[in-house]
């Protein structure tokens, strides 16, 4: 108004009421914080600008298959490799990725000009797509009527980290054997080669029978190849598969996928809950270098000022490394049961407050990155970093656990990764070859507590508790070194179980969730005020590591009569 400009300065967050004869000035109410709202749309994803994106949202039900066995080797899975060939037709070709050598800018929805492809004459050619969010597929040659040779994409501004897959196909024929062989992994040692098996999805299964991701192929064989031209080893994968439909539309992946997509409507679906919304609050911690929401969790029974700085701090994090879709599912099991209405979660709602941050690398998870972010650079590696503006999310992190840790004690933190080369569900912790032996045991407390809670997913002696200097940069050993005790990388494996009844089988979607209900289980034994559980376990640790230095000295002692021996030889 007019009236109300000589007094006021110009500004957008003042506003003036009229009230009894006279203007009154308010601040205007705080813009919403949630980037999650239920008076708007979730938040568009932001891509590098020459990212070629498909209008087609992908989708994928949720189901629970039967145990799925691991593949046995019969002895006669081939070799293919494949010599260059100019007849060779290239039915798909993604070279928008090679534009630029760094990120330049991000824009919603990406680059929508359309890609063509080079097909094949022939009617029966499988066609390929995998410009989606989280796709991941660079080349694809048909060598064959039936077979197919693929290349995965490298992280973005990166040469390297070529594991994760997930791609569309279509005009696909029942019944028959395709071979598909993808070239250029680099990783000497696979899952693979211990009995996973690919994923595969049809939208023709979901929809007639409700079948979502299965496990599935024959003569599956992981194998160095001939294409180390650069001074490099190459790694194939191949396998042969039939589709169960004519003219259906299916998926490949490496693990089950999740997408940043389905992170924002799970929160959305938080946040317009009147229950959960109640005592889970989110918040954007920080925006990536592509303009990406980052979102932090704060679970807990609203505070009454008396006990507000009597409750402890629990912290988790995922999705660092964007391929690691297993440690989605994880955060997902923990998410459903902490905001669940069991007294359980009650409890620990009450005797915690719960600090989240379910995905931190989600510019990666959009374009489909294994291990970098688009500053291309592993983010886990980036904990000690002062760069901000180059590795906002866990700068950000770090800084909010700083923050928390002057206000209460954080007794846990953990963050949740896949695991490429091993089975089960394991932990790496930290002690720093602390020989204080109460310190020592009690950090392994925690972990042995998680295997007694799930013995047939959960492996103690697969977990790990060394700190490498190769280590020093990743966030559980920055935490342990800001002083949280209890600090870990709990890992699940791209593959299955050996243990108990799950032995020989894939994990699932909901084996993953499980972990979630498990962590809370062993959290409460951890806290519990009657300590029956926790000294029983630090009896048993105690017993293990009795049991370790006595071999460790026969070891030795084995060790320097060889010496001995060669000397005399010698």
């Amino acid at each position: 108004d007019s009236i109300s400009d000589p007094f006021y300065a110009r500004t957008t967050q003042i506003l003036l009421e009229y009230q009894l004869g006279r203007w009154v000035p308010r601040l205007r109410e705080p813009r919403d914080l949630y980037g999650v709202s239920s008076s708007g749309p979730l938040s568009p994803t932001r891509w590098p600008y020459h990212c070629e994106v498909i209008d087609e949202k992908v989708r994928h039900i949720d189901w629970t298959p039967c145990p799925e066995p691991v593949y046995t080797p019969t002895g006669l899975e081939i070799e293919p490799s494949y010599p260059n060939s100019k007849e060779d037709t290239v039915v798909y070709l993604a070279e928008d990725v090679y534009k630029e050598p760094c990120f330049v800018y991000s824009r919603v929805g990406g680059n929508r000009t359309p890609l063509k492809q080079p097909v094949d004459n022939c009617d029966h050619t499988l066609m390929f797509e995998a410009r989606f969010e989280s796709g991941n597929l660079q080349k694809v040659v048909k060598v064959a009527d039936y077979e197919y040779q693929l290349t995965v994409r490298p992280d973005l501004f990166t040469n390297k980290h070529t594991q994760w897959y997930y791609f569309q196909v279509t005009n696909t024929q029942a019944g028959i054997i395709y071979r598909f062989t993808i070239i250029n992994f680099t990783k000497p040692a696979s899952l693979y080669n211990r009995g996973m098996r690919p994923l595969f999805y049809s939208e023709k299964e979901a929809k007639t029978h409700n079948i979502g991701w299965q496990r599935i192929g024959d003569q599956i064989k992981y194998y160095r190849n001939n294409l180390g031209q650069d001074g490099r080893h190459y790694f194939s994968l191949t396998w042969t598969f039939q589709f169960p439909h004519n003219k259906d539309t299916c998926y490949f992946a490496h693990c089950y996928p999740y997408t940043y997509t389905n992170l924002q409507e799970y929160l959305s679906g938080i946040n317009n809950d009147p229950v959960r919304s109640k005592f889970c609050n989110i918040r954007v911690l920080c925006h990536t270098i592509a303009r990406n929401m980052v979102y932090v969790l704060t679970i807990t029974t609203p505070l009454k000022n008396s006990d507000s700085r009597k409750r402890k701090a629990v912290v988790l994090t995922a999705r660092v490394h964007p391929g690691e879709t297993n440690s989605s599912w994880m955060m997902k099991g923990f998410l459903d049961y902490i905001l669940g209405d069991s007294s359980d979660a009650q409890l620990l709602r009450d005797t915690f407050i719960f600090k989240v941050v379910p995905m931190l690398n989600p510019d990666g998870v959009i374009v489909g990155n294994y291990r970098c972010s688009l500053a291309g650079r592993d983010l886990n590696r980036s904990y000690t970093s002062v760069l901000k503006e180059s590795f906002p999310s866990v700068w950000y992190t770090r800084n909010m656990i700083r923050r928390l840790m002057e206000k209460r004690e954080v007794i846990l933190y953990c963050d949740l990764h896949g695991h490429s080369r091993k089975e089960n569900i394991f932990m790496y912790g930290c002690d720093g070859g602390d020989r204080c032996k109460a310190l020592y045991l009690q950090q392994r407390i925690f972990p042995l507590m998680l295997s007694k809670n799930c013995p047939d997913k959960f492996s103690f002696t697969a977990c790990k508790f060394n700190v490498q200097k190769s280590k020093e940069g990743t966030g559980r050993v920055v935490m342990w070194k800001m002083g949280i005790r209890n600090s870990f990388t709990m890992e699940a494996t791209f593959c299955g179980s050996t243990l108990g009844n799950k032995r020989g089988t894939h994990f699932n979607t909901k084996d993953l969730e499980s972990m979630g209900y498990h962590f809370c289980d062993s959290l409460l034994d951890f806290c519990d005020p009657d300590r029956t559980k926790y000294y029983q376990c630090l009896k048993e640790l105690e017993e293990m590591e009795k049991h370790t230095n006595l071999e460790k000295a026969l070891d030795d002692s084995d060790t320097s009569l060889k010496e001995i021996t060669l000397d005399l030889e010698s």
